[in-house]
């Protein structure tokens, strides 16, 4: 699924020098101290139709666009623009809680942990319900139930199941519930979150081949969060690789999963588990130290505390996205000059 999608080269998202800090506050008068930068001038565009992964470690910032998106937590600055079905680009920044509300019909979230994310005093149906209820309120009783059932049966689980509670359900069925609710105001986007780590690996390939046909039926376009590459690399179109923040990496899934340019993206790409352990790995790469503090980031480069190839420069101003080949681009100038010659 890393080839092209033949969709649309229109922009459904484009987020642009997204900045998202946490203020610190300390002493008697709680003055402010500093801010965590979580995510510090990340800027991407998702077309309509494919899907982006955005893969790091944890901590990396990830998430935290993700909830920027659905304006969940609060933006520092910068600019996400959506485009929604009547074909009007909107940036959701300045946007109140009252005029979210029409474009959350259109971006919609699946949630990382199944359990957590949905309500154990409410049925499933109640859960699925509750979207259409905000959205669709000329729905009568009957259609909402319609609906429901019908919604039910497009994730893998039974009609006649909406009247089971969340513990009556295995956590990869729980998730199909989310998928269900995510679905229920046929949005445009979905963002989803780490939607598979909490899943047994049999499970996982269950879900994730599940969203590919929703994609394939719906015309959906996703965001898909992770950690696991082999799982993003399955599932995406493009991938874009963050650290401590910071985009390194942008480019094709099938190209940054075989040739990884940027030093960190080799590092998590030979991190992989191989199918066959025996095999070995010649080109492993180790990386050493831990992972800074984003409240204390290093300058220039926030990767060359732990980067085999840093030289002075990277200590001096943040590396732009340089691009390398069509559609491929990366934050490095240490090697996108051999990247783009050819070398």
């Amino acid at each position: 699924m890393s080839d092209s999608t033949g969709k649309s080269d229109g922009k459904l998202l484009d987020v642009k020098d997204l900045k998202i800090y946490y203020p610190i506050h300390a002493g008697v008068f709680l003055k402010k101290v500093g801010d965590v930068k979580a995510v510090d001038g990340v800027s991407f565009t998702v077309k309509e139709g494919e899907t982006l992964g955005l893969v790091g470690e944890s901590g990396c910032g990830k998430t935290t666009v993700g909830k920027g998106i659905m304006r969940l937590v609060d933006v520092t600055s910068g600019t996400i623009d959506f485009t929604t079905k009547a074909g009007e680009t909107i940036d959701v920044v300045p946007l109140d809680r009252g005029s979210m509300r029409p474009i959350r019909a259109e971006v919609q979230m699946i949630y990382q942990d199944p359990f957590s994310s949905l309500n154990p005093r409410w049925s499933v149906g109640d859960i699925i319900a509750e979207p259409l209820g905000v959205h669709m309120p000329e729905l009568s009783g009957k259609e909402r139930d319609d609906k429901v059932a019908w919604l039910l049966e497009k994730v893998g689980l039974r009609g006649e199941q909406a009247g089971r509670y969340p513990h009556e359900f295995s956590g990869g069925q729980r998730q199909r519930v989310g998928i269900a609710r995510a679905l229920a105001t046929a949005p445009r986007l979905v963002l989803a979150d780490e939607p598979v780590s909490a899943l047994d690996v049999s499970i996982q390939a269950q879900v994730v081949n599940l969203m590919q046909d929703l994609q394939e039926e719906f015309g959906l376009t996703y965001l898909f969060i992770a950690h696991d590459l082999s799982v993003v690399e399955h599932i995406s179109h493009r991938i874009a690789v963050m650290y401590l923040g910071n985009l390194v990496e942008i480019g094709p899934a099938r190209e940054v999963y075989s040739n990884p340019i940027h030093p960190y993206t080799r590092a998590l790409i030979s991190a992989v588990p191989l199918p066959e352990p025996s095999m070995g790995r010649p080109d492993r790469q180790r990386l050493v130290g831990e992972v800074p503090s984003p409240l204390n980031k290093p300058s220039g480069c926030p990767f060359r505390t732990r980067c085999p190839l840093a030289v002075e420069s990277c200590a001096g101003d943040l590396p732009p996205l340089i691009e390398v080949a069509p559609d491929r681009q990366v934050a490095c100038p240490v090697v996108a000059g051999d990247s783009a010659s050819g070398a």
